[in-house]
């Protein structure tokens, strides 16, 4: 994906990074990040970029890459090793994700809290302590909300998989505050269009109703399409979490979470701009069908943000629907079925 010819700002280096790791690398948001790093000005020193997941990575253009090093396995025995050897940045992406934890509570907290706090004890550990940035998740908001969300909005989480991304938020701040790291934890929008197969998110619909009417397959939508989400994509995702990772500490400010820029829609107008952008017999593939927990979840998210404190940084979020889905049509087009 062509982040650098989106984002030129993004090139900037502000540090002296010589070694990264991405924890979840073998996932679609870690390899576009990896791709970042090593098509733009950080390839200049950057040594080594280490790809961490319980998945190999199926990437070949990074497998092929001498700079990077793919490490496969549990991410809390991998802290066991050398994992964490001269790392400068890291950036937190592993995670089970909503549905899953929803549905089995030990183990969203295995993969969610009990690895983060493994991580961070072993940030710990360093003589040096590392630039950490970690994915939260709008997630974190739900019950009585005002009608636009604010970085310093109180998280009040309704679902499993919100409550432990809101306790892991504090736990960095809290061992940034003790100087063991100097983390950043950035809520991101729901990313769609996800390439590749459905997963267990509660949100995955979101890239399903865009993803599988492209490639010619049927796709269910789960909730109302008058829901309102909060969305971005995998472009505006990477730029966001590389500017917090660029962002000096004096200009970051806060340790409270930052929310990322993104884009307003109902479910509706996703529909809208699949119809725009491939006719009609694309969007006739996707029928209406609820599902009450993914609804109570999605429900409960709120779907309008002030995202100040990251527009004073230059971000920014995608303009319309219509752009995503050109985005992605663009970035996967082995996925398309011609129109």
């Amino acid at each position: 994906m062509g982040y650098a010819s989106l984002y030129p700002s993004v090139s900037s280096v502000t540090l002296n990074v010589m070694k990264i790791l991405i924890t979840g690398g073998a996932g679609f948001l870690g390899v576009g990040l990896a791709g970042e790093f090593l098509n733009s000005e950080q390839n200049q020193i950057l040594t080594e970029l280490v790809l961490a997941d319980i998945a190999p990575l199926r990437d070949s253009v990074l497998a092929a890459d001498k700079r990077v090093r793919s490490v496969t396995g549990d991410l809390r025995g991998l802290l066991k090793g050398d994992l964490l050897n001269g790392v400068d940045g890291i950036f937190h992406l592993a995670a089970a994700v909503s549905g899953e934890c929803e549905a089995d509570i030990d183990a969203g907290m295995r993969a969610n809290l009990d690895t983060t706090r493994a991580l961070l004890d072993a940030c710990r550990a360093l003589a040096k302590p590392p630039r950490l940035v970690f994915s939260s998740s709008l997630a974190v908001y739900g019950g009585e909300m005002p009608d636009v969300i604010a970085d310093t909005t109180l998280p009040m989480p309704q679902n499993s998989y919100g409550a432990q991304k809101f306790i892991c938020e504090q736990l960095i701040a809290d061992y940034t505050r003790k100087g063991y790291v100097d983390g950043r934890s950035v809520r991101l929008p729901t990313v769609t269009v996800r390439p590749g197969k459905p997963n267990k998110a509660a949100s995955g619909f979101m890239s399903g109703i865009i993803r599988e009417p492209l490639a010619g397959v049927d796709a269910v939508c789960p909730v109302d399409p008058q829901t309102g989400v909060w969305v971005t994509s995998p472009r505006y995702a990477a730029r966001g979490l590389i500017a917090a990772f660029e962002t000096p500490p004096e200009k970051w400010g806060s340790r409270i979470a930052m929310n990322l820029p993104g884009l307003s829609v109902r479910v509706s107008e996703m529909l809208a701009a699949l119809k725009n952008c491939a006719g009609e017999k694309a969007a006739a593939r996707v029928r209406v069908e609820i599902d009450d927990t993914i609804s109570r979840i999605v429900g409960g998210w709120p779907w309008r943000f002030d995202t100040a404190r990251a527009r004073a940084l230059g971000l920014t979020g995608p303009a319309a629907m219509d752009d995503i889905v050109a985005e992605y049509r663009a970035d996967y087009p082995q996925a398309v079925q011609a129109r």
